[in-house]
């Protein structure tokens, strides 16, 4: 089968990109004929076909540029399937791995101060995006879309006309092996971390909605607190016995790109981009991450795979994976401090670490599986139709 994909940016790194890597791969091992359009790619990819997508023009403009370009070198060849992962005019499956920009649009209101709400949404920008966005989810120019929480599929519900059969979960899928191999010790060692501090970590770029703030405002909460009080363990011989209360110094690793912001609590430490993310994940005793509004955040399924209790908020899809108190804690209100710190605490006193997830339900080739099914559920309706 001939097949084209649609990626506006592809890089080397980063989930989204580790994903279609492995989609790509798994399609070329099919058979298929693969061809991918993009405006820019890091290197260029074995067995696929690559089509550049030149534009020019604003950051307002640009987005409908790519969309319509993208749009006139598709059409006049033929393909079986057409996969987008960006929001398009034309193709037969979109990936709405972004969720909606509509939806981001009233989680920025809803957590703005009430000067700043009046003009959000403003902006050549984002009239753009929302109209770009409804045209993507026309069910007259989209056969399929595969989300990746059951959030998002009821947001499309709710803001557009999209049949709800044609709507396929497909959940993040992660590299389970990577981030069970981290080193603790001495990663924990190289951000000058002790043996006894809690280690909260936090992954990820965008910072405004990913809630760092919110993460910061805790810290310094704790902080005032002079720390976290938790049962002391002697681990003599192996075994874990309660001991007295002890107060622990909490820590924050900060692990993406962003501007530091003004105001940083003692105890935080702002790595930047590292490659090698498991060894943050190793080091770290919980993982914080309480957006405004995320799809379905992967790096609670790396968090989740690396066997830390994962800290999120209910905007966030991801959020499906935990059960609480099991695996994780799931906050309503990620602007809430108390809240913040309540689950900071309770996780910090359990002397045990978070039930483990299947790792065949967190991993790759379950996502990239489920994918394929849903490509070939699309190639053979327009079999059918044609025949």
């Amino acid at each position: 089968m001939k097949l084209a994909l649609i990626r506006r940016q592809f890089a080397a790194t980063g989930g989204a990109e580790l994903y279609l890597q492995r989609l790509l791969g798994a399609l070329s091992s099919a058979g298929h004929e693969l061809h991918l359009f993009a405006e820019r790619w890091s290197a260029p990819l074995s067995g696929v076909t690559m089509h550049p997508i030149m534009v020019q023009g604003s950051r307002a403009q640009k987005p409908l540029a790519f969309a319509r370009a993208v749009e006139a070198a598709v059409q006049p060849q033929t393909f079986d399937c057409v996969l987008s992962f960006e929001r398009t005019v034309r193709q037969d499956i979109y990936r709405a791995g972004d969720g909606l920009h509509r939806v981001w649009l009233e989680r920025r209101r809803q957590f703005a101060p009430w000067w700043k709400k009046p003009l959000i949404g403003w902006g050549a920008f984002h009239r753009n995006m929302l109209r770009l966005e409804a045209q993507t989810l026309d069910p007259a120019r989209t056969r399929a879309v595969i989300v990746n929480s059951d959030m998002v599929r009821r947001e499309i519900g709710q803001h557009f006309r999209f049949p709800e059969e044609r709507i396929h979960l497909v959940r993040n899928g992660v590299d389970v092996d990577r981030f069970r191999s981290g080193k603790r010790a001495e990663t924990r060692r190289r951000f000058g971390f002790k043996d006894e501090d809690l280690v909260l970590l936090f992954v990820g770029s965008g910072w405004e909605r990913k809630g760092l703030k919110y993460l910061l405002r805790a810290l310094d909460h704790l902080d005032l607190r002079q720390g976290i009080e938790t049962l002391s363990r002697d681990l003599t011989g192996g075994v874990g016995v309660p001991g007295g209360l002890t107060r622990r110094s909490v820590r924050l690793l900060v692990v993406g790109k962003g501007s530091r912001p003004a105001f940083v609590p003692l105890g935080c430490v702002f790595a930047g981009a590292i490659a090698d993310v498991e060894n943050a994940y190793a080091a770290a005793d919980v993982f914080a991450f309480v957006p405004i509004y995320e799809p379905s955040a992967n790096v609670v399924v790396e968090a989740l795979a690396a066997g830390l209790p994962v800290i999120t908020s209910v905007q966030n899809g991801a959020s499906e994976w935990v059960e609480e108190g099991i695996n994780g804690s799931v906050l309503e209100d990620p602007s809430d401090t108390e809240a913040v710190v309540k689950a900071i605490s309770f996780w910090a006193s359990r002397p045990f670490r978070a039930r483990p997830v299947d790792p065949d339900r967190l991993s790759l080739e379950r996502n990239v599986n489920e994918t394929l099914r849903v490509v070939q559920f699309v190639m053979d309706q327009k079999k059918a139709e044609r025949s």
